[in-house]
C-alpha cells in the first residue's frame, strides 16, 4: 500500500555512478545527440537517450534500490529516462506533477533526478513546500486504488494551468546543490523547478520512480 508520506519525501544518492559509469554515459549521450542533431524546442522538452545510456542508468537504480526503500517503501522500479539540456537564460518554472490516476497501475510515486553537469553559475534545482490547502483537491481514495485509506492527492499545476498560481502562494523554497554523481528523489506531490541558468550548461536526466 501506498502512503502519502511517499509522495511527499526526498532522498538523496551519492555516488549514484562511478565516474567510470559517468564517463560512458557522457559518451553514449554526446554520440547521439551528434548523430541525431537534438535540440530542445523549450527549457522543459527532453528526449529519450540510446540504450547504452538506459543501461548505465537503470543498473544504478537498481543498485539503489534498498536506499531508495528508505523514503519510498514502494518503490520498484522506474520508467525509461529523459535527457534534459539547458542553457543560458533556460529555466524550469515551478510545477508540481501531482498523481495523475491513483487507480492507474503501476503508479508514479516520485521523480528521480541525475544531474550529468552542472551550470557554472544559476541552474540550481530546487523544491518549494507550503502549507496552502489550494494546491490539494477533494478527491477521495477510489476503490480498488494502491493508496491508503485517506489520501490526499494535489492539483497538477504546471507553469501554463492549474487551480492556482504557484507564485501567489506562500512557501518556502529549498534550494539543491548535490556533490557530482548523486542523485536526487523527490516525491511527485512536491513543487519543484530549477532556477535560471546563469552561465554554463545543465545536463539532467529525470525518470519515474514506481511503485
Amino acid at each position: 500500500m501506498i502512503h502519502m508520506t511517499e509522495t511527499l519525501a526526498v532522498q538523496t544518492v551519492e555516488g549514484f555512478l562511478t565516474a567510470e559509469e559517468t564517463d560512458g554515459l557522457t559518451k553514449a549521450l554526446d554520440a547521439y545527440l551528434a548523430t541525431s542533431g537534438w535540440v530542445p524546442v523549450r527549457p522543459s522538452e527532453g528526449t529519450t537517450p540510446p540504450g547504452e545510456a538506459q543501461a548505465i542508468l537503470d543498473g544504478a537504480l537498481q543498485r539503489s534500490l534498498p536506499v531508495l526503500r528508505r523514503a519510498f517503501p514502494s518503490a520498484a522500479g522506474a520508467d525509461p529516462w529523459l535527457y534534459h539540456d539547458l542553457k543560458p537564460g533556460d529555466a524550469i518554472r515551478p510545477h508540481v506533477h501531482g498523481v495523475g490516476d491513483p487507480g492507474a497501475r503501476p503508479q508514479r510515486i516520485a521523480r528521480i533526478a541525475f544531474n550529468l553537469e552542472d551550470a557554472e553559475e544559476g541552474g540550481e534545482f530546487h523544491l518549494d513546500t507550503c502549507s496552502a490547502d489550494a494546491l490539494w483537491s477533494d478527491a477521495a481514495v477510489p476503490p480498488g486504488s494502491a493508496y491508503a485509506p485517506g489520501t490526499r492527492f494535489a492539483h497538477e499545476i504546471t507553469a501554463r494551468r492549474g487551480p492556482v498560481r504557484l507564485a501567489d502562494v506562500p512557501h518556502t523554497r529549498w534550494t539543491c546543490a548535490p556533490p557530482p554523481g548523486t542523485t536526487v528523489v523527490y516525491g511527485t506531490q512536491l513543487v519543484h523547478g530549477v532556477l535560471p541558468v546563469v552561465r554554463g550548461r545543465v545536463r539532467k536526466l529525470i525518470t519515474n520512480l514506481l511503485a
